[in-house]
C-alpha cells in the first residue's frame, strides 16, 4: 500500500519515523511519502518537506506566519492528489493536519490520525473534525480511550505509547556514564584534529579545544526546545541559571533543526550583556544528536514542556519543566486550556509529579530553587523516581510501533475492501 504521513514538528519525526519502522517491518513492499524529519527520511519515508520550514508555534506567530502557512497547505493538498495514496497519515500537528483531514476526507481517501491533538486539553469542538474526517484514530495514552469514547463515540486504538521503543531501542542507552564521556571526548578530539589539520594558521578563531567529559563531575541537562521561538525564550534563562552551580557543568541537547549558529547567538548575545556571568564552552557543551546520553548521564534536568518532559520522566532524570511564550499568545493560551497541568507525565497520573514553571514563574530564580531540589533532596527525588516508575508502568510495555503498525495496516485493508 501506498501511505502518505504528515508531521509537523520534531516529536512527530520521532513517531512517525516509529511508525515508518513498523509498517517497513509489517509490510515490507509498501511506500511512504511524508512530511517530517530527518529520523522519518532515515527510516525509509521519502521526505517532501522538513518540518523546520513548516513548524509554527503560537497565535502570533501562525498570524505573522500565514501566507507561508496558506501555500504549505495548498501545495501539499496537490501533492497528495499526484501521489494518490491509499491511506493518509496525520500525526498530532492539529492547525494544518485538520485541514488536509477535510480535503483528504472530501476527494475520497482514507484518513487515519495518529496521535490525537489534545482537544482534551483545548479546542474541543475539534472533536467534531475528528468525527466527521477521520475513518480511525489511533492514541498513545491510556486516558484518552475512555475520553474519546464517552465524549465523542469514538473507538480510538491504544496500542502502547511508542516513546518506550524509541527509548529502550536507543543504541547508547545501556552505556555507562564513562563510557558516554570517553565516546564524546573522542569524538571531539577527532573534530578538533580534523578542524587544526584544514586550518591555514594554529591561532584561527574556529578552532576550539576539544571537550572533556569526566565521569566524576556532575551534570545539569538543559532542554531548551525544538522551536526558535522556544529555545529564544527559554535558552536566555537557562543561561542566567548556570552561573550559580559552579560545581556543576551543563549539557545542553541541541535540536537537530537548529542550526549551531542559532545557539551561539543567543549565548554571544548573553555574554555580551553579562561579562562577569559569560558561559563558556567548558561550563556549557552542546551536544547534537544526544539528548537520550545526555538526559541519561545528568544529575537533574531544565525541560521545556511537551514530549521531551515525557522522555525524561521515561529515563527517570529528575526535572523542572519550563514554557513560555510572547505574553500574547500566553494571555489567549490561559483562558482557553483547561487543564491542571502542561506536562504530559504529570497529565497521565493527575498529579504535580515536578514542578511547572509556566511564563511568569519561568525566572532563573525559581528555576534554581526548583534545581536545588533536584540536586539535594533525596526525599523528593526518590518520589519523583516512584512516580516515573508508575508512569512507565501505566504507558505499558514496549513494541507499541510495531503494534499501531499492524493495527493501520488491518484498518486501512477492511476499510480499502469496503469500497
Amino acid at each position: 500500500m501506498k501511505y502518505y504521513i504528515i508531521a509537523g514538528e520534531a516529536s512527530g519525526d520521532l513517531h512517525g519515523s516509529n511508525l515508518i519502522k513498523g509498517l517497513k517491518q509489517a509490510e515490507p513492499d509498501c511506500e511512504i511519502r511524508c512530511w517530517g524529519g530527518d529520523l522519518m527520511q532515515a527510516a525509509g519515508g521519502s521526505l517532501v518537506r522538513h518540518y523546520k520550514d513548516t513548524a509554527i508555534m503560537g497565535f502570533l506567530e501562525v498570524l505573522l506566519n500565514l501566507r507561508k502557512i496558506l501555500r504549505n497547505i495548498a501545495f501539499c493538498k496537490e501533492d497528495i492528489l499526484k501521489w494518490n495514496p491509499d491511506v493518509v497519515i496525520l500525526i498530532d500537528y492539529p492547525g494544518f493536519n485538520f485541514k488536509i483531514a477535510k480535503f483528504a476526507h472530501n476527494h475520497g481517501f482514507t484518513v487515519f490520525y495518529y496521535i490525537a491533538p489534545k482537544i482534551w486539553a483545548w479546542k474541543e469542538s475539534r472533536g467534531k473534525h475528528l468525527q466527521r474526517y477521520v475513518d480511525k484514530l489511533f492514541i498513545i495514552f491510556p486516558f484518552e480511550i475512555e475520553y474519546f469514547k464517552k465524549r465523542w463515540n469514538i473507538d480510538a486504538v491504544y496500542r502502547g505509547n511508542p516513546l518506550l521503543d524509541s527509548i529502550d531501542n536507543y543504541r547508547f542507552i545501556n552505556e555507562s556514564k564513562e563510557d558516554f564521556c570517553k565516546r564524546i571526548n573522542d569524538s571531539s578530539i577527532a573534530k578538533s584534529e580534523a578542524i587544526r589539520k584544514n586550518a591555514q594558521t594554529y591561532d584561527n578563531e574556529d578552532i576550539t579545544a576539544p571537550l572533556l567529559l569526566s565521569a566524576s563531575c556532575k551534570y545539569i541537562a538543559l532542554l531548551a526546545g525544538s522551536r526558535k521561538i522556544e529555545i529564544a525564550y527559554l535558552l536566555p534563562r537557562m543561561l542566567e541559571v548556570i552561573g550559580r552551580y559552579p560545581s556543576c557543568k551543563f549539557l545542553l541537547a541541541a535540536a537537530p533543526s537548529t542550526s549551531m549558529d542559532f545557539y551561539n547567538s543567543i549565548i554571544d548575545k548573553f555574554n555580551l550583556k553579562h561579562p562577569d556571568r559569560a558561559v563558556t564552552k567548558e561550563r556549557m557543551i552542546i551536544l547534537s544528536g544526544e539528548t537520550y546520553s545526555i538526559l541519561k548521564h545528568s544529575d537533574a534536568a531544565i525541560i521545556n514542556s511537551g514530549t521531551a518532559s515525557l522522555e525524561t520522566a521515561i529515563i527517570g532524570t529528575p526535572q523542572v519543566v519550563c514554557y513560555g511564550s510572547s505574553e500574547i499568545t500566553y494571555q489567549i493560551a490561559k483562558h482557553l486550556v483547561k487543564l491542571h497541568y502542561i506536562s504530559l507525565a504529570n497529565l497521565i497520573l493527575d498529579k504535580q509529579i515536578f514542578k511547572e514553571l509556566i511564563q511568569h514563574t519561568c525566572t532563573p530564580e525559581l528555576i534554581s530553587k526548583e534545581l536545588d531540589k533536584l540536586l539535594n533532596d533525596a526525599n523528593y527525588i526518590e518520589q519523583m523516581k516512584r512516580d516515573y516508575a508508575e508512569v512507565r508502568r501505566v504507558l505499558g510495555g514496549g513494541g507499541a510501533s510495531k503494534a499501531v503498525a499492524e493495527a493501520i495496516i488491518e484498518n486501512a485493508k477492511q476499510i480499502l475492501n469496503k469500497n
